[in-house]
């Protein structure tokens, strides 16, 4: 069912990940021309994210016809496995960006309190740009979680993947300019236009622009939920490094300065946490030989993954659960102990989960959050 108008002109707002969850979206891995050795290892991860996830929420797991029962047989009984067509399993870009409106719950009619925004995509740039050159399947998968929940649906023709965008609930919304505004996204939109849509669609009142994201994430063009993202309402944490050498510290500095200089939409000045990312991690020489660069059973290119690429490693990356942060661990035991600290302190009523063998992800393109997406619970009257 698609609904006519912009959400927040309806009562619909964004939820921050932190606010009660119905359950979460997970796809599952295969594609051997991004993912090493016809994506064993992902898969391993993948089953590890959602086992630990699905410890605090219900967890779907959504496997193409051919690994369907692949999937099955590593996944607990506790998680659902659908059979769903996709080009690759980057659920937070695919999927429905999920709204829920605080009106309808506190109304007589409860028919339209939840609802998902289908967000155009283009394989993060384009034929020319972008990480695979076929996306006829993904650009279905948001439609299709929201078919199979029976959720309406705001169709939206912007290009804008879930990755991009963090919100805090309460009407602010952290992005970057590297990615949002990048020609190869909505070039003949300006940033006060995609602003505005950000505002009418997402059901904030106030977007705050860090220049860049993470070094090195060029896959995304530099998605926010690498670089930075909020803890609780006028609290962040940003991707940091002490290292004045490493390109990073340029960019984290620059995203300071913004973000300790602005206020968020309810004028509060915007507390900073520092979240150290790990020592530089390079794809080796072992790792660039498992993936398959010729025609992929997907009939499709994926981008090129050579060895010595400098992966963009982020403790950012993480779920948040409904009780549980969801974090990737590099294998960095010095930060990925300082990664756990800095968490626990920060979201103290969760249990901060780290999931070994996270590289695997990386080595693809993205981490933990990048391959989940929160649905939020239907709000109480």
């Amino acid at each position: 069912m698609v609904i006519e108008g912009k959400p927040s002109l309806l009562g619909f707002r964004m939820p921050a990940e932190w606010e009660l969850h119905s359950c979460c979206w997970m796809g599952w891995p295969e594609r051997p021309d991004n993912w090493r050795d016809n994506a064993k290892h992902g898969q391993q991860v993948f089953a590890k994210v959602a086992s630990a996830i699905s410890k605090y929420e219900p967890v779907t797991v959504c496997a193409s016809a051919s690994q369907w029962a692949n999937a099955r047989s590593q996944l607990p009984e506790n998680i659902r496995v659908l059979e769903m067509s996709m080009n690759d399993s980057w659920f937070r870009d695919t999927g429905p960006t999920f709204v829920i409106s605080d009106r309808a719950a506190n109304s007589a009619n409860k028919e339209h309190n939840i609802a998902g925004i289908d967000w155009n995509f283009n394989s993060w740039g384009g034929f020319e740009e972008g990480c695979y050159e076929d996306w006829s399947l993904d650009i279905l998968v948001a439609r299709k979680i929201l078919d199979v929940e029976r959720i309406p649906r705001f169709p939206h023709y912007m290009i804008l993947e879930g990755g991009s965008i963090h919100v805090d609930g309460e009407g602010t919304c952290i992005t970057t300019e590297e990615c949002l505004l990048n020609p190869n996204r909505n070039p003949n939109l300006t940033k006060e236009q995609i602003e505005n849509e950000l505002k009418m669609y997402l059901g904030v009142r106030k977007v705050i622009w860090l220049p860049r994201g993470l070094f090195g994430d060029d896959d995304t063009n530099g998605h926010i939920d690498n670089m930075c993202c909020f803890v609780t309402p006028g609290v962040v944490l940003l991707a940091w490094t002490d290292d004045e050498l490493d390109p990073q510290h340029e960019r984290s500095t620059e995203a300071f300065s913004v973000l300790a200089n602005s206020t968020d939409a309810n004028n509060r000045k915007i507390e900073i946490i520092k979240l150290h990312v790990p020592d530089p991690l390079y794809m080796t020489e072992e790792e660039a030989d498992g993936i398959k660069s010729e025609v992929s059973l997907m009939g499709c290119d994926a981008k090129p993954r050579p060895a010595g690429t400098k992966l963009a490693a982020s403790y950012i990356n993480f779920n948040i659960a409904n009780g549980g942060i969801i974090a990737p661990a590099f294998g960095d035991k010095r930060r990925d102990k300082e990664a756990y600290d800095v968490l626990s302190a920060a979201f103290a009523n969760h249990e901060v989960v780290m999931i070994d063998g996270a590289r695997e992800i990386c080595l693809a393109g993205g981490n933990i959050h990048c391959i989940t997406q929160q649905q939020p619970a239907l709000p109480n009257p």
